[in-house]
């Protein structure tokens, strides 16, 4: 796999091992062009992890091998990258890594981190989120044109309450908006304001959006994923890479981008030119902090006049209150009839 070599990113050096083998087989993409990659945008994606719990997904032999989810802190991790303690829906905790320097990316690389999963809260307060994403998931029938359609009315939404939302590429068909919030709601809360989000939109794009959590319900819609915004539920960060043959990444945009720039514009041999070029275009999201008081009273006025209260959180989740059946309406018991 060739000698190692050492890189040299925001004042560390990181050793990576075996830096000729294959990550990406259809382009040949080894693991050292992915962390000569994240060396390239390290202050953007730095910007987009600092100090949040990070969830690593690693392909330790590339996209055709094995893969995991990896929450807890690598035991070989250095002292100088710091952990946070986080808890999960179940009960259970642990600690997570909370990058703070450009290395700790390129470290992560070297163990076939390919995408970065970071909580939406920063490592000082692990319960109250600093951010709302909302992430706008194309279903079968629909793709990255009608995402793009949604995502522009989603910013006459966010800004009629007040808001402000960053736009980025999935890394696939959808795109997510970002929109950073003073850290002083719940999980609950934020989720619920996101509901409230999703239901706007639905009433604003019927024919277009959904917010329908069976899929046997959704039709050809873009599905605005709510329970992305719960505890333990995360978003692929910006510039991470995503596994797919091409090694697309997930691509901030400015809104004039939105539907011009094309998702497959961005992997990681144009990114770092770009990057270079632009710097990083979601540099002002920390300059920023958005009140949800709007969002919450839309949501009261929803369940208090329309009836619409929670909805279905994801299954592994333990039952919350206020939350309606889990059951697939298709697999719902049907009232039995009457005797005349």
């Amino acid at each position: 796999m060739g000698d190692a070599v050492e890189l040299e990113v925001g004042g560390r050096t990181v050793r990576l091992s075996s830096p000729d083998k294959v990550f990406f087989p259809e382009r040949g993409y080894t693991k050292l062009d992915v962390a000569r990659y994240y060396q390239a945008v390290a202050p953007g994606i730095l910007r987009a992890l600092r100090e949040r719990p990070t969830t690593l997904q690693r392909y330790p032999d590339g996209i055709e091998g094995e893969w995991f989810y990896q929450k807890r802190a690598p035991k070989s991790m250095p002292d100088w990258i710091p952990t946070a303690h986080i808890t999960f829906p179940s009960g259970r905790s642990a600690d997570e890594m909370c990058p703070t320097e450009e290395g700790a990316v390129v470290w992560a690389a070297q163990y076939g981190t390919l995408t970065f999963h970071p909580w939406p809260v920063r490592r000082s307060d692990v319960d109250h989120p600093d951010e709302l994403r909302i992430d706008l998931d194309p279903q079968p029938g629909t793709d990255y044109d009608d995402a793009a359609r949604a995502a522009h009315e989603l910013r006459a939404v966010l800004e009629e309450y007040g808001l402000r939302g960053w736009p980025k590429t999935s890394g696939g068909r959808g795109l997510h908006v970002f929109v950073p919030i003073e850290p002083r709601w719940t999980f609950t809360q934020v989720r619920r304001a996101a509901i409230a989000v999703g239901r706007e939109m639905e009433r604003r794009m019927p024919e277009q959006v959904t917010i329908k959590w069976w899929k046997e319900e959704r039709g050809e819609r873009i599905f605005v994923d709510y329970n992305q915004t719960a505890r333990d539920r995360t978003i692929a960060s910006a510039y991470s890479v995503r596994p797919r043959p091409h090694a697309p990444v997930s691509a901030p945009l400015r809104w004039d981008e939105v539907g011009v720039a094309r998702p497959q514009d961005f992997d990681i041999t144009t990114m770092p030119a770009r990057f270079a070029e632009l710097g990083d275009v979601h540099a002002d999201m920390d300059d920023h902090a958005f009140s949800l008081e709007l969002l919450l009273e839309l949501a009261r006025r929803d369940e208090q006049d329309h009836g619409l209260g929670d909805l279905p959180y994801p299954p592994e989740y333990p039952k919350m209150p206020g939350e309606p059946s889990r059951v697939q309406p298709s697999r719902a018991r049907k009232p039995k009839p009457s005797a005349s």
